[in-house]
């Protein structure tokens, strides 16, 4: 039986094995589905480097709108135009890698798992969900140092936090961070110094009137929505799939979700497709941050992602890279796949508070 080295194979067969895994990467990412060229994408990706002084860097620049009046009747307007007012945002770059390694001919032998396909499959599907978890970390303004989902630091020798642009994470800025407050059904601002507020009551949970303050407030702040069919703005708005549990069982969202959708099985109620109402786009994901009461906070909570065009941008420098090496006397097999890319939530002078900001969306704590 014929049988194949992938060490001797060409550079063009390593390209085309390099970008199916970029595919699956992608096609595994839940990140990507929101990911676009332009600015009026949620997650903006930049594919080039900006040639600076300091050398390559990825950039990302915010234009924002013009303040003045502008100039009435026949009075001067030359010598008084409005410059344009434009913030570039640096994304730093790093590389994350991973590897297997197999344990040798004889465990092959014995084993019906073909080594290198199922290594793609993994390390593809690791490549993805890392990028969304560290996505999910940066938007909500949390360091790498912990896990998604209860809030726990992550184990032992975990390396996310190392990587060069785990130091541009922040946190929520002042005007863009909230809790709910079921009680006054209102978004109130949370404890200084608290990552989730300390007072969020078992009741706060998500409804239809924490959506409607909280798109009435990012209307307010100037976050800008993303242009979608007939030029109406969407948000889009992402729960834990706990807190989306809560948010189903709230009356007025049973009751618009029931009256906006068809009277058909194709209505969101049952076909567990995602709702849109009134130009929110809701989602449920597990990688939605939720520190819980095993640490230190009173309740389980949820960290509610209300966003807008440009929350974060993506430096998506070229395919992952492949490598394989052969130890032992070509008796172990290993594989390494490695990718240069970087995460930051641009920040910008919003001249409606005068201070610092996250650009593109907001945060809500709430029980879940």
């Amino acid at each position: 039986m014929a049988t194949t080295n992938f060490s001797l194979l060409t550079d063009e067969q390593k390209t085309v094995w390099s970008r199916d895994i970029w595919k699956a990467a992608r096609n595994y990412s839940f990140m990507n589905n929101f990911t676009g060229s332009g600015p009026n994408a949620m997650i903006q990706r930049i594919t080039e480097l900006t040639k600076t002084e300091k050398g390559d860097r990825a950039v990302i620049t915010l234009v924002a709108d013009l303040e003045s009046d502008g100039i009435a009747g026949d009075n001067q307007l030359e010598g008084n135009e409005e410059s344009i007012k434009a913030y570039d945002e640096v994304i730093t770059i790093d590389q994350l890698r991973n590897a297997n390694r197999s344990k040798g001919r004889m465990s092959d032998q014995r084993s019906i798992v073909k080594f290198r396909e199922n290594s793609r499959d993994v390390l593809a599907y690791w490549l993805a969900d890392r990028l969304d978890q560290m996505a999910f970390l940066t938007m909500s303004g949390v360091s790498y140092a912990f896990q998604n989902t209860g809030g726990a630091a992550r184990p032992a020798g975990s390396q996310l936090q190392n990587l060069a642009f785990a130091a541009d994470v922040t946190a929520p800025s002042a005007n863009r961070h909230y809790q709910w407050d079921e009680g006054t059904k209102s978004l109130v601002a949370p404890s200084p110094g608290d990552l989730v507020a300390g007072d969020i009551g078992t009741g706060d949970y998500p409804s239809y009137a924490m959506l409607v303050a909280a798109k009435a407030e990012a209307k307010t702040s100037y976050i800008r929505g993303i242009r979608g069919p007939g030029g109406d703005e969407m948000y889009h708005v992402f729960l834990s799939p706990k807190a989306m549990a809560k948010l189903k069982l709230d009356t007025d969202f049973l009751a618009n979700v029931r009256n906006a959708g068809p009277r058909s099985k194709s209505n969101v109620l049952f076909s567990g497709s995602i709702p849109t109402i009134d130009g929110l786009v809701i989602h449920e994901y597990r990688h939605v941050y939720t520190p819980n009461s095993a640490t230190a906070f009173a309740v389980d909570a949820c960290r509610v992602l209300f966003c807008g065009a440009q929350s974060m941008g993506i430096a998506d420098l070229g395919m992952p890279y492949w490598d394989e090496i052969d130890k032992d006397y070509k008796n172990q097999q290993g594989i390494a796949v490695g990718k240069i890319c970087g995460l930051l939530k641009p920040q910008f002078p919003s001249f409606v508070t005068s201070t610092t900001e996250d650009f593109g969306l907001m945060v809500i704590d709430v029980a879940q």
